[in-house]
């Protein structure tokens, strides 16, 4: 059981987080908060990053988990405790269960990344892999607490989670008192629920915007149908924000202090991960980088100075290389392009020959010669090429042409 009928029925106030903001001294760090020129200028006003992906663990999760934990009976500490989750929520509470000496469990998908299930047995929790997605090893987990009457520790459905989470707004106010915006990813919403219950109790007339991936945007119907709704199929390679249905007590906290939630596509994440990256040097997962997503997006919709919530760094790197290629296609950093030409030697040299005059990188060469579309002397070339954006892209292309190739895509 998640948490009593006692815990569904109460809320989170300024104290609550005030309180959780006294028991987190000393354990979760008070991250930096960075300004960002490139932003600053994109939206028109001062825009600064919260860098919870500087945290301990990678993000956020450890405040909440600690405080859901440290708030435990003895006799409950005694039992343990198991969690569920891909990622941050693991690593949070493994390290949380470690620093208050309770033994904990944390069940993770089968597929989950290597690098956190790694982290997550450092920190000294017991991992055990169980199903393919998060939902199967949701299922386990309160299985597991059924059993052996371990405290089931939710990601985000809890009030002492969201006092946790809240701690982020406190120092937002403190460090940067003239904020307008606060931008801040969504998933289940403790996060975002936690920081409104902060910023508007001390500062109501800050503007608190959630963000969502465009796949996996589970608040907009929530909130427009006034209860939270469940989505069948949850798609974004942002797997911090990916949930299919907001929790019951973020879900009040959300509909009650939260401005907007508004969406972002999976190109928009690529392209502010990769801004991240390049010119604010932070290493930021797709869900951290969805504020910076939708400042690029709409930064007409932002009153500064904005603080915009970096929310976790933990990146599987093999995820890290796909988004930043797909970042850079986005931006016009890539072109892929299939030519035909004639199969004699020396075709593929002048055709290179051709791409150099132009200054474009190629990254990749497939040639094909047995294909029945093709002539008998005849071969297909596909080329990945490094470009230096869309005007470059169109500048290769009008090359192409202009030296007798037909360009085919």
């Amino acid at each position: 059981m998640s948490y009593s009928t006692a815990d569904r029925l109460r809320s989170v106030t300024l104290d609550d987080v005030r309180g959780a903001h006294k028991m987190l001294s000393g354990v979760a760090r008070a991250t930096a908060m960075e300004g960002s020129r490139h932003l600053s200028s994109h939206v028109g006003a001062p825009v600064l990053l919260k860098c919870e992906n500087l945290q301990r663990t990678g993000s956020f999760k450890l405040r909440g988990a600690y405080v859901r934990i440290a708030g435990l009976l003895p006799e409950e500490r005694a039992a343990g405790v198991v969690a569920a989750s891909a990622g941050n929520h693991a690593q949070g509470v493994a390290l949380a269960s470690s620093l208050l000496g309770v033994r904990s469990t944390v069940f993770m998908p089968k597929g989950a990344p290597l690098p956190k299930i790694s982290a997550t047995r450092e920190y000294g929790a017991e991992v055990r892999l169980h199903g393919q997605v998060v939902d199967e090893s949701l299922a386990a987990a309160q299985e597991y607490a059924r059993e052996t009457g371990a405290v089931f520790i939710h990601p985000f459905d809890h009030p002492d989670v969201i006092a946790g989470q809240g701690t982020v707004g406190l120092e937002i106010l403190e460090q940067c008192p003239e904020v307008r915006t606060v931008v801040v990813g969504v998933g289940g919403g403790g996060l975002a629920a936690g920081i409104a219950v902060a910023v508007k109790a001390l500062r109501p007339d800050v503007r608190i915007v959630g963000v969502q991936a465009e796949g996996a945007a589970a608040y907009p119907p929530s909130l427009a149908a006034g209860r939270p709704v469940s989505l069948s199929h949850p798609v974004t390679m942002a797997d911090g924000i990916k949930v299919g249905r907001p929790g019951d007590v973020p879900f009040a906290l959300v509909g009650e202090l939260v401005d907007e939630v508004c969406t972002v596509t999976e190109d928009e994440l690529s392209a502010a991960l990769l801004l991240c990256l390049e010119r604010a040097k932070l290493v930021v997962e797709p869900a951290g980088a969805s504020p910076v997503a939708a400042l690029l997006s709409r930064p007409e919709a932002f009153e500064g100075p904005v603080v915009a919530v970096l929310s976790g760094g933990n990146v599987d790197p093999v995820l890290m290389e796909r988004v930043l290629r797909h970042g850079m296609a986005a931006q016009g950093r890539y072109l892929a392009v299939r030519l035909r030409l004639t199969d004699r030697p020396g075709a593929l040299a002048s055709l290179l020959g051709a791409l150099s005059v132009v200054d474009a990188n190629v990254l990749d060469v497939g040639h094909v010669r047995t294909n029945p579309r093709l002539g008998l002397t005849e071969a297909e070339v596909e080329l990945h090429l490094e470009t230096k954006g869309p005007a470059h892209c169109a500048e290769v292309q009008q090359a192409l042409r202009d030296a007798g190739y037909t360009v085919m895509g």
